[in-house]
């Protein structure tokens, strides 16, 4: 039987909105969009150099883990960062790496060489600093690609989550490090979010991705959702929604949201013309 799953939106230039009526419908959508880039990636430049956030985002990473994505992806060409990370042990609760390792990277054979971590030994500053020399080496190699526009890394993709005050990664509204044009990746001590101190992706090299997906669920995040992408917001200063300036150079943004976190957006916004709903057996 058919059922209507999935409501797309066309938006700006190079971003789409897709709506879902489960967390189990997106997944499932999920997994066929990181499929589709990595073989694409994998055809094109001989890897897939992936970067992932923290919180619930690996769960809705979970059909990756499952059949036909477990024996059909080239996991040998995949690598592994991160957008963001909490400066903390690797075996802390609230360790980024450790919450991939135990829902996404043990349950798949990504080689363990290709998984980029940050020290977790050094401080915050110099966790920062040796994570962007890190990206550097691969990009001089080009695992990693390049921006013909900025010569920032140009991963293949990007995933993200977007908080209920809008921040993605961990830049947050209003903060500093929202300003920084030629660092790659830099360090906070004070999150509004424990743990304060963090390291992260700059913009710069978020918008220089070929693909990022910004993933959000829940009614909570409905508000930031709406303010990230409506045009009705135009008067809003550009840092206090820092979802709002993820805007891909060359690449493309697409939005995974179920109908909570879209609700704000089809209760009222009229900037977006419904496409055809995607119709799935």
């Amino acid at each position: 039987m058919e059922r209507e799953i999935m409501a797309s939106y066309e938006t700006k230039k190079n971003c789409e909105i897709r709506v879902f009526e489960s967390s189990d419908e997106m997944a499932t959508d999920l997994a066929e969009f990181i499929s589709q880039v990595s073989e694409i990636s994998v055809k094109e430049r001989g890897y897939f150099a992936i970067a992932l956030s923290g919180g619930p985002l690996t769960r809705h990473m979970r059909k990756l883990c499952e059949a036909p994505y477990n024996k059909t992806l080239d996991w040998s060409k995949w690598y592994v960062f991160w957008a963001e990370e909490r400066a903390v042990a690797k075996n802390h609760a609230e360790s980024n790496y450790k919450l991939t390792k135990d829902e996404f990277l043990s349950k798949v054979p990504i080689l363990n060489g290709h998984v980029y971590s940050i020290n977790d030994n050094a401080t915050v500053e110099e966790a920062a600093t040796d994570y962007e020399f890190v990206i550097r080496q691969l990009v001089k190699i080009r695992t990693v690609g390049v921006s013909e526009s900025n010569d920032c890394p140009k991963f293949d993709l990007i995933l993200l989550n977007i908080g209920p005050d809008g921040h993605v990664a961990s830049l947050f509204p209003n903060h500093p490090a929202l300003e920084l044009k030629d660092d790659w990746v830099t360090y906070i001590t004070d999150s509004p979010e424990p743990p304060p101190e963090r390291i992260t992706f700059t913009l710069p090299v978020i918008n220089s991705a070929s693909h990022i997906a910004i993933v959000a669920t829940g009614e909570d995040k409905a508000k930031a959702v709406s303010f990230a992408i409506s045009d009705c917001n135009e008067g809003l200063g550009a840092t206090s929604v820092p979802a709002r300036m993820v805007q891909p150079t060359d690449g493309k943004l697409v939005w995974f949201l179920d109908e909570a976190a879209a609700s704000s957006l089809e209760a009222g916004n009229d900037a977006y013309d419904l496409r055809a709903p995607v119709l799935r057996v």
